[in-house]
Order: structure tokens, then sequence, then C-alpha cells
């Protein structure tokens, strides 16, 4: 019996989130799992700005982007053999995360964290540190930060020589 049948990758399009999707998708390949890949539209951020003539416009774009970001885990799958299944939902980013994971039945969230602390985690939040603190299932967190991008780019290289 393998250890993951169903991952979620919860992503925001960005190319430092790739880092998170690309975790993911090679564990994924080794369990033989399914990656479910979720962009949540945060309309809570975006509640009382008081353009609500606009809305319907901001939402478009919102919505565009998501797609985007999905199309993007989809695109990184190609060639691993990996099944990808994306949805696009809207609400509280972290309450959304861990809504979606269990009701998809997914046994792992690989997600990244910005590794902020201090002040700038209590003014800013951390969604990670919500869904670790919610999630009924094990979260993996990856790095997403410069650091972390070369200290990672330096153990792929290491790991490929032969």
């Amino acid at each position: 019996m393998a250890l993951y049948d169903r991952i979620l990758v919860p992503t925001d399009g960005s190319p430092k989130g790739n880092r998170a999707v690309e975790h993911a998708l090679a564990l994924a390949a080794v369990h033989d799992a399914d990656v479910h890949a979720l962009y949540v539209v945060d309309t809570a951020s975006y509640a009382g700005t008081g353009m609500e003539a606009t809305w319907t416009g901001i939402d478009d774009l919102l919505r565009e982007d998501a797609d985007e970001a999905v199309a993007r885990v989809e695109a990184l799958a190609e060639g691993t053999g990996v099944a990808v299944e994306t949805s696009v939902v809207e609400g509280s980013p972290g309450r959304e995360i861990v809504r979606y994971a269990a009701d998809a039945g997914c046994d792992l969230i690989v997600m990244g964290t910005h590794g902020r602390g201090g002040i700038d985690r209590l003014l800013l939040g951390s969604v990670a540190e919500r869904v670790v603190r919610r999630s009924p299932v094990p979260v993996l967190t990856v790095r997403l930060g410069e650091e972390a991008q070369a200290t990672g780019a330096a153990e792929d290289a290491g790991t490929t020589e032969s």
C-alpha cells in the first residue's frame, strides 16, 4: 500500500511556488499518487473595497490568474506520468485549502512558505501556518525564499551527478 494516494498542492502561480509543485510531483511519482492542484481566489481581501461596479472585471482577472496557475502545474507534470486534477475555489486560502484536502480525501498537503518570522508573520499572517495548525493530514512545507532556491539548486545538481 502506498503511503500517499492524493497529494494536494495549493499554488499561487508564482515562479517561486513552482518549487513546492516540483516537490509534490516528485513525491507523487514515487508513491504512484495523483496530484490535486488548488488555487484559492482570496475574495475576502477584496470585500468592502467599494468597487461593486467594477468587481466583474476584477473577478475576471483573478479567474484568469487562477486558470494560468493551475495550468502551470499541469505543464510541470507533463512527462512525469503523474495525473493532475485542478480546481479553483473562492474564499479564505487557509480555510479553503484545509476544506479541499478533507473533501477530496487528500493524504498530504505540499505547500510553499516564505519562512517569515517574528513581526512579519504577525503583521502579514501565514497561510502555511494556518494550514499546518488546522489540517487533518500531514503538511510538507517547502521554503520559497531566494536562499532556499539557491540551496535547492545546489542540492539538485549534487544528486544528478554520477
